[in-house]
């Protein structure tokens, strides 16, 4: 409990000065001769007091009620701007490359993006996938497991084979500028080297960078060499140990043209690292307001005081009558 004029508690002193004044002072005698009267006196006296009791109560009581007693506490509103992400994946067959234990690449990139999108909480996402060209799987949305399952459905043929990470970054970009919101970020992610497609990629990073948009690139594959499928057959895919070739120089111009990072992954544990890395950088804007709430406590206080006025005007007009 808390008071909204706790200095008018210092009234309360007044009472208990007044007692030790009159204490302090020699009490009058008198003499008689008989003291049976004086005993049938002694054993109602307490009688007399309670109407000064009441007075008293009275006066704490309306004193404690101007004091403003309420009972409530501090609490916390937290209100969350998000942000704007799409994530970018590329699709293409090279995704099917198995150097990301304990499945392919593709598989592994998928499975990082969801537990992204579970991690975040205020924020706008849509998804795109991009191979030989691009497609808006999700456009902005703040429907967290509609994003999961358009991601955990990406598939390899799904769009024609390439990788035209020129289209994907416009397409990611010409979603992304309709989103409100201040932050706005593009996650895209590649393995391979840009060969397909009408949209020069660092075209497409300087309209990003124009629309205040971050990028951040992550090139997937390990050092060297990777089994590659390079066909079908009755059994399935058929793979050949091929070089990893993934431009790197390309990413990183994309990212530090936009103001964003580049990664590389060159497995599933460092994938999984750089998910939290760009989840940690990109951490949604939080503004809380602290108010408090108090319920009041005065009136009670004020009927307190009220029933014992009454009950001393009561009891002086009956019962404890004073005589001059």
């Amino acid at each position: 409990m808390s008071f909204a004029r706790p200095w008018l508690l210092l009234l309360l002193a007044l009472p208990a000065a007044w007692w030790w004044w009159r204490r302090s002072r020699r009490a009058a005698g008198t003499r008689y001769s008989d003291l049976r009267l004086v005993s049938l006196v002694k054993d109602a006296a307490w009688l007399g007091r309670v109407p000064v009791w009441c007075r008293g109560a009275a006066y704490v009581a309306w004193i404690l009620a101007a004091a403003g007693p309420r009972f409530g506490g501090a609490q916390v509103e937290m209100k969350k701007e998000g942000i704007a992400i799409v994530i970018a994946v590329d699709i293409s067959s090279s995704m099917l490359a198995e150097d990301f234990a304990p499945s392919n690449r593709m598989e592994v990139a998928k499975q990082q993006a969801i537990s992204f999108i579970k991690g975040r909480s205020a924020d706008r996402i849509g998804v795109v996938a991009f191979a030989g060209e691009a497609l808006t799987q999700v456009p902005i949305s703040v429907d967290y497991p509609v994003l999961e399952k358009a991601v955990s459905e990406l598939r390899i043929g799904m769009l024609e084979d390439g990788t035209a990470i020129g289209t994907g970054l416009a397409t990611a970009v010409n979603r992304l500028k309709e989103a409100p919101g201040k932050s706005k970020v593009i996650l895209l992610l590649t393995d391979g080297v840009n060969n397909r497609g009408t949209v020069d990629p660092r075209t497409a990073a300087a309209a990003a960078t124009a629309l205040g948009m971050r990028v951040y690139t992550i090139g997937v594959g390990t050092e060297g060499e990777a089994p590659f499928p390079t066909g079908r057959g009755l059994s399935g895919f058929r793979y050949e140990i091929l070089p990893v070739e993934i431009d790197e120089s390309l990413l990183r111009d994309i990212a530090s043209t936009t103001g964003g990072r580049y990664f590389r992954a060159k497995d599933s544990e460092a994938l999984s690292r750089i998910f939290k890395q760009i989840d940690g950088l990109e951490k949604t804007p939080i503004q809380v307001t602290r108010y408090v709430k108090y319920d009041e406590f005065a009136k009670p206080l004020v009927l307190v005081g009220l029933i014992a006025l009454a009950l001393e005007l009561l009891l002086s007009a009956t019962l404890v009558v004073r005589t001059p």
